[in-house]
């Protein structure tokens, strides 16, 4: 099988990040007086068996703690208990890789479907210990399918088409199988009042009397598990109806008895499925009361003659004792109802991990379909359990399906979608959250449902550590025998307490004892840190691991020492007993002084720049007129370049304030000339300036102080004159700019004055436009002619 440490160290990763920030304080607080009590608080636990690591007043169980902090306190690695969880694979049998086309088929009991199959594991308290479980769907498996068929009156056309069932069945499951059995069984109803009649005419023949039927029964197993389809279309055919009177059937009866009865049914250690067809409902634990019944049902075998023989007796199984039967035996079923009854049973399936439900026609003309595809549907899908865990064990699961997404929780259990020779990979990882009483060996197995193989795992638990196997029964060490010496510590017998078991019980509040816990009258006992037990003073534990106290009285810690920055001794020391002890090239009360003098060096790697001492690595100036990191800077003083100008340029140039007295006022430093700025040395550390000669010329020149006493200056003999402006070009160019300009103001006048002119054009078309001139005539005028009409003129 091939490994996948990613997905298995992934897993444990995230399993163990919400508890591993609490683990330091679980291992201070647990108050673990042994090695096996500290070793079961947690994960992290660690123990120093070094007969000499407890300081004076440090109680036993300071020598439980994190692996990381014992170190830090000096327990050597060699004396450091930490026992780690660890697996074993005990048989890792390969998946088999069976096909239809080979000649010689491995028997049922020889096919391998998951692996391994078999491992050991030692778990460490809050330890997961993680293996990866592979599940590939074998080609050509053999499938083992039993038809439970309800046979009250109202199902007398659905038997007709069951009876050609086998034969046809047979054929068409060659198409998955070729390894295929098959059985049948019938029910009605419990064979008391009021589900039946039990009049003895209706005992004859329940039906009308136009139909007979066969007498009412609960469960009858008629044909057991086999592969000649021939022989179950002969017996289902010489199947008659019954009847009863309720519309429930008795089914859970039948499909409990299927389940327990196995050595009656033929089951094999194949895949089983159960077909369950009926057209009504079902009764459940409860509804035997009608008819008197009381007694829950055993789940066990009651079958005489294949019939059902304690109907009567017990009552119907509730469901959750069917379910718990079913996956026991790995039987998956169909439910093969009509369409009424669907909603009904969908409801159930729910509650059954491996079931599926299937609608049935009228006459039942659909079965063999209706099988096909919810076995497909069944086998396509695969959902892991387990068996109960012990006390304070628990399980988590993460799967890798086809579609490569890593799911956790309830998804983690299950794949959907595997098709024949698909293999998917389940990470499952076991913790033990405490230790059982018994301390034997326990077996837990997880398997897939549905199918008959299994992985069993063997658990065992780490509740001791090894030095406790080299322990020294009533050592004298423990106080002339009053203990175990075991671990580097007495475990004290009953009755006894103290370190070294050097008290009893009874003598533990006596003021006689108190008095040896004080530093003087004055004092608290144990200074207020500790108990007294046994006239000697245990300290308390601090909350933060890192803390503790210490000293005969608890007087000692390692936590109140002077502060810097906030932190404890400056982040330079350790604290004992309230002083700080410095680490090397520090000093001062909170280790804050360093004597490196490195933080004083002004850039002239001088100290100070000469104007003062270096102390706890901060410059404490000479001069009061200097301050700064190195006493670099001086607001009251002139400026270094302005200071040293007037000499400089006297005795470079001649010129200057002072170049009639510049031998005697300029001879304090040692002058080079070099030809220009660029030959001037490299101004990283020195001083460059920048000032005006007497002819308004500029020169420059480098002032450097060198071993602190010996005054240099660097003069470039090139000066940086000033250079007179061309008249020319500055008159033509403001000429041409007034010229421009004037041109430029032209245009906007001439542009400005053309829109002016369309704007006023338009103003004059558009009144044009709307003008009107009247032609009409004068309303008092009169026409001269008058024109007569002839009444009788026709017009001829």
């Amino acid at each position: 099988m091939s490994t996948r440490l990613p997905h298995v160290l992934v897993f444990i990763a995230v399993i163990c990040a919400s508890s591993a920030q609490q683990e330091g304080s679980k291992c201070v607080h647990a108050d673990a007086k042994s090695c096996g009590e500290c070793i079961q608080t947690g994960e992290n636990c660690a123990w120093c068996s070094d007969p000499n690591f407890l300081k004076q007043g440090e109680p036993t169980s300071s020598r439980c703690d994190e692996l990381e902090i014992l170190k830090r306190k000096n327990c050597s690695a060699a004396m450091i208990e930490n026992p780690r969880g660890s697996q074993k694979t005990e048989v890792n049998k390969p998946v088999t890789n069976r096909h239809k086309s080979r000649t010689a088929w491995p028997r049922p009991e020889e096919i391998t479907q998951i692996q391994p199959q078999k491992l050991s594991m030692e778990l460490r308290i809050g330890e997961p210990q993680s293996f990866d479980l592979t599940f590939k769907r074998a080609d050509d498996y053999p499938i083992d399918l039993y038809y439970l068929m309800d046979l009250s009156y109202s199902m007398n056309d659905d038997l007709q088409n069951v009876k050609k069932l086998g034969t046809a069945l047979m054929e068409e499951m060659k198409n998955i199988t070729s390894d295929f059995r098959i059985g049948f069984g019938s029910f009605v109803e419990k064979t008391v009042m009021p589900f039946i009649s039990t009049s003895p005419a209706m005992l004859q023949n329940p039906c009308s009397l136009h139909q007979h039927c066969t007498s009412p029964f609960s469960y009858k197993n008629v044909l057991s598990l086999t592969s000649n389809g021939t022989e179950f279309n002969r017996l289902v055919s010489e199947q008659q109806i019954s009847g009863n009177l309720d519309s429930p059937e008795g089914g859970f009866d039948a499909m409990m008895q299927v389940a327990v009865c196995g050595e009656h049914i033929g089951w094999r250690n194949v895949t089983r499925l159960l077909v369950f067809s009926t057209d009504a409902g079902f009764h459940f634990a409860g509804d035997g009361k009608l008819g008197g019944i009381v007694l829950p049902n055993d789940g066990k075998c009651h079958l005489e003659d294949n019939i059902y023989s304690m109907s009567h007796y017990y009552d119907y199984p509730s469901i959750a004792h069917l379910v718990q039967k079913l996956s026991e035996n790995n039987i998956q079923t169909i439910f093969a109802v009509t369409q009424d009854y669907q909603p009904i049973y969908k409801e159930l399936r729910s509650l059954i991990p491996k079931a599926a439900v299937g609608t049935l026609s009228s006459n039942s003309s659909n079965v063999i379909q209706l099988i096909i595809d919810a076995y497909n549907s069944l086998s396509s899908e695969v959902i892991l359990e387990n068996s109960k865990l012990p006390a304070g064990v628990s399980m988590a699961y993460m799967s890798h399906c086809k579609d490569g997404i890593a799911r956790r929780g309830e998804d983690g259990r299950k794949c959907l979608n595997i098709s024949i020779g698909d293999a998917v990979t389940f990470t499952i990882s076991v913790t033990a959250q405490e230790c059982l009483k018994d301390n034997k060996k326990h077996s837990i197995k997880i398997k897939p449902l549905g199918f008959n193989e299994e992985v069993e795992i063997l658990l065992s638990f780490i509740c001791e550590c090894a030095c406790q196997q080299h322990g020294e029964p009533n050592s004298p060490r423990c106080h002339g025998g009053n203990g175990t010496f075991e671990c580097g510590a007495c475990r004290c017998n009953e009755g006894r307490i103290g370190q070294l078991c050097e008290c009893s019980t009874d003598e533990v509040d006596t003021k006689d004892m108190d008095v040896n816990c004080r530093r003087n009258n004055g004092s608290e006992i144990c200074s207020n840190n500790g108990d007294c037990i046994c006239g000697t003073c245990v300290c308390h534990k601090r909350q933060n691991p890192e803390e503790r106290y210490s000293g005969k009285y608890c007087e000692c810690d390692n936590f109140n020492c002077d502060r810097s920055e906030n932190k404890l001794c400056g982040g330079h020391g350790r604290c004992e007993c309230r002083v700080c002890i410095c680490d090397a090239n520090y000093t001062g009360s909170a280790c804050d002084c360093p004597l490196d003098t490195t933080p004083c060096l002004a850039p002239n790697q001088q100290i100070c720049n000469g104007r003062g001492v270096c102390e706890c690595g901060v410059c404490k100036c000479t001069d009061d007129r200097y301050q700064g990191r190195t006493c670099e800077s001086c607001r009251t003083c002139p400026d270094v370049c302005i200071e040293h100008k007037d000499c400089v340029e006297c005795r470079a140039f001649g010129t200057g304030e002072k170049k009639k007295n510049c031998s005697e006022e300029c001879g304090y430093f040692v002058l080079e000339l070099v030809d220009d700025q660029k030959s001037l040395p490299d101004p990283e550390q020195r001083f460059l300036c920048k000032q005006r000669a007497e002819n308004d010329c500029w020169f420059y020149y480098i002032y450097e102080v060198v071993n602190g006493t010996q005054e240099m200056v660097y003069v470039a003999k090139k000066q940086e004159c000033p250079v007179a402006p061309d008249i020319l070009p500055i008159v033509l160019g403001v000429v041409v700019g007034i010229v421009l300009i004037g041109l430029a103001l032209l245009l906007i006048w001439k542009l400005l004055t053309v829109i002016h002119d369309r704007r006023e054009f338009a103003k004059f078309e558009k009144e044009k436009l709307n003008a009107k001139w009247d032609s009409g005539e004068n309303p008092i005028y009169k026409s001269a002619v008058t024109t007569i009409i002839n009444p009788k003129y026709e017009g001829k």
